[in-house]
């Protein structure tokens, strides 16, 4: 064989190395950016239900503070621990990169989780609330949010598993980063959210209702 031949055939093999490189790139990247955008929709997905839950708040607020002698403070707490949420900065687009920024979202999301739950478990001691319509009915979307909640934060855990995963396997490990792509932190349950919730009463130094 001549050497131009040979040349030829080297020439040959480099671009069908070239070619198929470039697929394989290709293919890493595109794949990288469908996880990623999967685990921005299952964000999506998570803040549109804590937002769901957070405009239940004021309806159950008013709804409960017509309740004679209501305990007052945990009114006060359910409407500070809404107005926390607010507070939490996260990114306008797509799911949080800062593991710090996406603890803050969850303690906030948590407390008023927490202060909810006290809410209601001190209006179970208010028969005549508990007996309207109206309150049964926040109560049950509010308990069918929570459910919601539960599962959309394990869709969104799901979707960073498999986006982190793809990171770190060959041969994407070694272009994840050149593509922009870093591992994206999970949620994780917040200390003392395995606890139930204190309740406490307060009643301003009026008497508590009455039990049936």
């Amino acid at each position: 064989m001549s050497l131009g031949k040979i040349l030829l055939a080297l020439v040959g093999l480099l671009v069908v190395l070239v070619i198929v490189g470039a697929l394989s790139i290709s293919g890493i990247y595109n794949r990288l950016v469908t996880l990623q955008q999967g685990t921005d929709a299952a964000w999506a997905q998570v803040q549109n239900v804590y937002q769901r839950r957070a405009d239940l708040v004021p309806n159950l607020v008013n709804t409960v503070a017509g309740a004679a002698n209501f305990e007052k403070s945990t009114l006060t707490e359910v409407t500070a621990a809404r107005a926390s949420v607010g507070r939490v900065s996260l990114p306008a687009s797509g799911a949080p990169t800062d593991p710090a920024k996406l603890a803050e979202f969850a303690q906030a999301q948590a407390q008023l989780g927490g202060a909810l739950s006290r809410l209601l478990a001190v209006a179970e001691n208010y028969p005549s609330l508990t007996a309207t319509a109206g309150f049964r009915d926040l109560q049950a979307q509010l308990e069918g949010t929570e459910n919601r909640i539960a599962v959309e934060r394990g869709r969104f855990n799901d979707a960073v598993l498999a986006y982190n995963t793809a990171q770190k396997r060959f041969p994407a490990v070694f272009f994840a980063g050149m593509f922009g792509h870093t591992a994206r932190p999970y949620f994780t349950a917040v200390a003392g959210s395995d606890k139930p919730p204190t309740v406490q009463f307060d009643f301003g130094g009026k008497p508590a209702p009455a039990k049936p």
